[in-house]
């Protein structure tokens, strides 16, 4: 929502729409520091539980891809709010999918060949296939 408000109230009028994916950039990466200074204020065992891993969360393209989209797509305010947060939820939903195949894949009698990488590959290639049937339903 901070990158909509940007785009429409400072990159739009002052006609600087060149420097959208630069700024959305340093949005991201800044409200990920502050997230990250709120945990280790509020929930010390949850920013350590989380280690080194929100920082990479700055590197997500996930986000800046739904962050382009909404302005690509012309959406209002509310269009904007829906679309991220329904967005975010299918990308939650993609995660925990594949989170359950890596977790059964781990216990299955694979080749030693199959093992680690190339099934996940795999199983990311068939997790697209399922996926892509979603495609054009809106």
């Amino acid at each position: 929502m901070v990158t909509f408000l940007i785009n429409n109230y400072v990159l739009v009028p002052f006609n600087i729409g060149f420097l959208q994916t630069i700024s959305f950039i340093l949005v991201i990466a800044s409200l990920v520091q502050m997230l990250e200074m709120v945990l280790k204020k509020v929930s010390p065992p949850l920013y350590q539980a989380l280690g080194v891993f929100l920082p990479l969360i700055t590197t997500n393209c996930c986000v800046l891809g739904v962050a382009i989209l909404v302005i690509q797509k012309d959406y209002n305010f509310v269009e904007s709010l829906v679309y991220s947060i329904a967005t975010g939820l299918g990308f939650f939903l993609a995660m925990v999918v594949f989170a359950g195949m890596r977790e059964q894949l781990s216990s299955a009698n694979l080749p030693k060949a199959m093992k680690n990488v190339p099934i996940a590959m795999i199983s990311a290639s068939i997790l697209a296939m399922a996926f892509m049937g979603f495609s054009g339903v809106a």
